[in-house]
């Protein structure tokens, strides 16, 4: 499994038969940025039990997609065009873990 140094969520639903060039075309539009600046950018489809990951490593582009058999996965609410993540919220994402809590501390008036 990959892990990457930065990652970047696309909140609203793609169609998942698009492919390499219909999602950097996205990227493009939404963000302003090419999907060969070292980040991995995330979609989604509209039931949420699938994903691609689309990534440029120095020598080609990955597009990789996940298929979750039970359940969903945790996705950024709607409202922002994208989201960014850390490695250890993606790698809880992937494997459909709620990665928003990943990197939360106990409240300040917590007691053992």
């Amino acid at each position: 499994m990959m892990t990457p140094d930065h990652v970047m969520i696309m909140v609203q639903p793609v169609d998942m038969r698009l492919g390499l060039d219909a999602l950097s075309s996205l990227v493009q539009q939404a963000l302003g940025k090419t999907a060969c600046d070292g980040y991995v950018y995330l979609f989604r489809n509209k039931t949420g039990n699938r994903i691609k990951a689309l990534r440029w490593d120095g020598n080609g582009v990955w597009l990789c997609q996940r298929r979750l058999h039970k359940g969903k996965f945790h996705w950024a609410k709607q409202g922002d065009v994208s989201l960014s993540l850390t490695p250890a919220q993606f790698d809880a994402l992937v494997i459909g873990l709620e990665w928003q809590r990943i990197g939360l501390s106990a409240p300040a008036n917590w007691l053992v």
